[in-house]
């Protein structure tokens, strides 16, 4: 009689065991199909970009100079960091994944321009059109409000892209 009740017991434990198994995959299919959006692309790499004004990202007013930008470790594709070409200058501002309806053509920023104030509002990587929209920030919405909107694109480089040309 023991030796079946440690039968029992044996059988019992592998079989969860097996669905504990079962359950992993499961859940990474649930996990993708629950936020679908961590599963597309968006800037991850580094951008290189030599900006000719000066401009708001986010918060953070900088001057016009050559400048690098990434996501920010650990954020979950949602913050990203500018930082000066000597490292003397960074600013963190909060991105979402946006789409163009075309792929770009090049790496981009895209600048909105109100009358002489210019914000960071769009980063693309060449030949995807998914990419990260910066949030609009508090002085934004009201220079928006008092000023017609333009854009202004201006081309970056993938920081191992550099010495190639």
């Amino acid at each position: 009689m023991t030796m079946l009740k440690e039968q029992m017991n044996k059988t019992q434990t592998n079989h969860n065991a097996t669905k504990r198994l079962l359950m992993v995959p499961l859940f990474i299919v649930f996990a993708f199909t629950m936020f679908p959006n961590k599963a597309h692309a968006q800037v991850i790499d580094t951008l290189e970009v030599n900006i000719p004004f000066q401009f708001h990202a986010g918060n953070a007013r900088l001057p016009a100079g050559k400048y690098s930008i990434h996501v920010l470790d650990n954020s979950d594709l949602s913050f990203m960091e500018i930082t000066s070409a000597d490292g003397s200058i960074s600013a963190l501002f909060e991105v979402r994944e946006t789409n163009l309806s075309s792929a770009p053509a090049k790496d981009e920023l895209i600048f909105n321009k109100y009358g002489n104030r210019y914000f960071l509002a769009k980063v693309f990587d060449e030949g995807d059109p998914s990419g990260s929209e910066v949030v609009e920030s508090t002085y934004e919405k009201k220079v928006s409000e008092a000023t017609a909107e333009a854009q202004v694109h201006v081309a970056t480089l993938h920081r191992q892209q550099q010495g190639k040309n």
